[in-house]
């Protein structure tokens, strides 16, 4: 597009009539996408728009865990963390090269409860769901082991008990890509504006942004049966400016509210060599987690701070960077200073508010609030990761319900794209040994290819990485590289699949490259994708 034009003209010459479907999915978080997949695997013509990046805000802001959160039996909540425990294996199950099982190492602090105690809790915890390969929990001496090496001397015994990791960001994008290839529509950087009721159903604006400088690009209307408003910590802001333009306020009597909470996380240089992570809890008995990450590094995370500023807008703050550091040197022999941290990030949970005093302690369950007046709208309130597909299926029977038409579940034994490693490897045994398999694979049939490059394509992609490497045969097939490990061909993919438009798309959600290059590094990966603008971004123009 030539620069000289205006904004208002580019507007204006893209107005058209308007785009047709049976639900508008508001929010490219895991809720939406998720919620966008099941609709358009039971047959809904589906359409999700996002302001921004897919993932771009709480989903790719979260400590990176499956779990059935441990810590919420102290609070009572049985209920969420069964329905939760049920949905680990699950999970991982679904897509192995992104989710992975993970063993955690809780030291016992006398001063804060009795051994039985804990006992009592990990035998509920592991007892509560059915689990088929994850191990139980079991005791720890530290004394000579490697788990007790990192730790300082007061520390002697504790806990090991099974969870699971994930790269949240990349499950948001697998999760848009299913929905994708089952017929929906997703269009990012998009925002949605004036939805207002209309012969029965709802009429929106919607609004193409430039991936750059955030300028409007185009305007078109979409005309939907019903509306999902699993915008996240918007949620109530979009609510809020849409249903009362019937004059009648309707449903909003009845909305719940939403508590929007901080959490904050820092990355160090590696504290410790094995692979299980940590569990440490603080004199204010709140918990925060040590985790491996990107074999370098270690992640130390979360806080709970109340948020009242833009959800889009949240970053650490010094207090919270004292805080983690605080807590973890409380536990670990080698201290953690603020100069050592590499990379902070924060994010707003959209958490239900149920009056708890303590921002710790506020329900990490969900809602789904349906309303049939003045048309079909269903609102996402909370929720997290681990439960997002039993959200997603409920979303979706609900608007089957409002629609007269209910349509069959399909995604309890649903396997994400790249996660089907059948015909790949044998008889299907572990998930976590069906990649490592796969990796070999990989290996046998592409020995020109650099080992460690595979290792990451295979736990980025999959069974998908077959696609990516499609006709490539030696390095040189690869087309140039970018930034180290990063070439031309894994960009071409990301751009035309997975609907990365600029480098921190690249660099910060679909991967975490970012964190182990240098500024300039960044900054090629960056003047590569102006370069080569997303096909969207072509279309708008």
């Amino acid at each position: 597009m030539d620069s000289s034009v205006s904004s208002s003209a580019v507007v204006s010459s893209q107005e058209g009539a308007a785009l047709v479907c049976d639900v508008l999915v508001i929010g490219g978080g895991i809720n939406g996408v998720g919620t966008a997949r099941d609709l358009a695997g039971r047959g809904w013509n589906v359409l999700l728009c996002e302001q921004d990046d897919l993932a771009s805000h709480t989903s790719s802001a979260s400590t990176k865990l499956i779990h059935g959160g441990l810590r919420y039996l102290e609070y009572g909540e049985f209920g969420l963390v069964r329905k939760a425990l049920a949905e680990r294996e699950r999970l991982l199950r679904s897509a192995p090269h992104i989710m992975s099982p993970l063993r955690f190492v809780l030291p016992h602090d006398a001063s804060m409860r009795p051994a039985w105690m804990i006992r009592l809790g990990l035998w509920l915890y592991d007892h509560l769901a059915k689990r088929e390969f994850l191990p139980g929990c079991k005791s720890v001496r530290f004394k000579g082991h490697a788990l007790g090496a990192p730790l300082a001397a007061k520390w002697t015994k504790g806990f090991i008990y099974s969870d699971g990791w994930v790269d949240d960001a990349r499950l948001v994008s697998l999760c848009a890509l299913d929905a994708a290839e089952r017929g929906a529509r997703i269009l990012t950087r998009t925002r949605c504006e004036n939805v207002r009721a209309h012969q029965g159903g709802w009429l929106a604006t919607l609004v193409t942004l430039d991936p750059v400088t955030g300028a409007e690009l185009t305007r078109q209307s979409v005309q939907a049966r019903a509306v999902v408003n699993a915008a996240g910590p918007w949620a109530e802001r979009v609510l809020h400016q849409n249903m009362g333009v019937s004059g009648k306020d309707a449903g909003r009597r009845h909305d719940e509210k939403l508590r929007l909470v901080k959490g904050s996380h820092i990355v160090v240089l590696r504290k410790f060599a094995h692979d299980h992570a940590y569990i440490f809890q603080g004199q204010d008995r709140r918990i925060i987690f040590a985790i491996p990450y990107q074999q370098d590094f270690t992640l130390i995370g979360t806080t709970d701070v109340e948020h009242k500023g833009e959800p889009g807008k949240a970053v650490i703050d010094q207090d919270e960077i004292t805080y983690l550091c605080e807590q973890a040197s409380r536990y670990l022999k080698d201290p953690v200073k603020p100069s050592d941290v590499v990379w902070t990030f924060s994010g707003v949970r959209p958490l239900l508010d149920d009056e708890s005093g303590n921002a710790a302690a506020v329900t990490r369950d969900y809602k789904v609030q349906a309303q049939r007046d003045p048309a079909p709208w269903l609102t996402v309130w909370g929720g997290k990761l681990t439960t997002f597909r039993l959200l997603s299926q409920e979303a979706a029977d609900k608007v089957g319900q409002l629609l007269g038409d209910e349509r069959q579940g399909w995604t309890d034994d649903a396997i994400l794209p790249g996660g089907d490693l059948r015909g790949l490897v044998g008889s299907h045994v572990h998930p976590e040994q069906d990649l490592n398999e796969f990796v070999s694979v990989m290996r046998q049939r592409l020995p020109r290819i650099d080992t460690a490059l595979l290792h990451r394509w295979v736990h980025a992609y999959g069974s998908r990485t077959l696609s990516l490497l499609e006709g490539v045969k030696r390095m040189s097939d690869l087309g140039s590289e970018i930034a180290p490990g990063l070439y031309e061909i894994e960009l071409n993919y990301l751009r035309q699949h997975e609907w990365a438009m600029t480098a921190e798309d690249v660099l910060w959600r679909r991967s975490k490259l970012g964190l182990h290059y240098t500024e300039a590094q960044r900054q090629s990966v960056a003047d590569w994708m102006q370069q080569h603008p997303h096909q969207a971004q072509l279309n708008a123009a």
